[in-house]
């Protein structure tokens, strides 16, 4: 009975060891498709890459999409993040250019990176940015003030009944 429980218990920490490497496994595995998902869906608000304004059939001036910015700073960064103007009305299919300023009002060099996100969440997959300063990380000198140039297209085939977009910009510190 001995030798039985002791096999018993072998096969029971094989089994356990097993499934937490799965559990690992799909843990890890959860993140890049949880991005995945929202690029494809733009679920959650996040924005896709970069786009060739020729991705926009036409521009619909029988209509106004008003586009509010937003800009968060996370604690750890010091710099002053703002959009240049908070609101612009555009049609969609129009391109349009809009800066945000940043700050950094430390005596050291920093360097951060903006996350957008659009709200409402599922708009997301509507608004295109052909430029934009959140492609790649920012470094401001101390005391240094940057405009980074945002340029975008709401899509023509924004459902009608939406007259409203938040683009809000978190900015994150980098370090490295």
């Amino acid at each position: 009975m001995d030798k039985a429980l002791r096999q018993a218990n072998r096969r029971l920490t094989i089994k356990l060891l097993l499934m937490v490497a799965a559990a690992a496994g799909f843990a890890f595995a959860l993140v890049p498709f949880y991005d995945l998902l929202c690029k494809v869906t733009g679920l959650n608000g996040k924005t896709g890459g970069a786009v060739q304004r020729a991705q926009a059939s036409k521009v619909d001036a029988a209509r106004w999409v008003t586009v509010e910015f937003t800009s968060t700073v996370m604690p750890g960064m010091s710099w002053e993040f703002r959009p240049a103007q908070t609101r612009m009305r555009v049609h969609p299919g129009e391109t349009a250019k809009i800066s945000y300023l940043a700050k950094n009002p430390t005596n050291q060099a920093m360097a951060g990176q903006a996350v957008p996100s659009v709200s409402p969440g599922w708009a997301a997959q509507h608004f295109n940015k052909i430029e934009c300063f959140c492609f790649q990380r920012q470094v401001l000198k101390p005391g240094e003030v940057k405009e980074m140039p945002l340029v975008f297209f709401v899509s023509p085939e924004l459902p009608a009944e939406v007259q409203e977009i938040s683009l809000s910009y978190t900015l994150f510190p980098v370090s490295g």
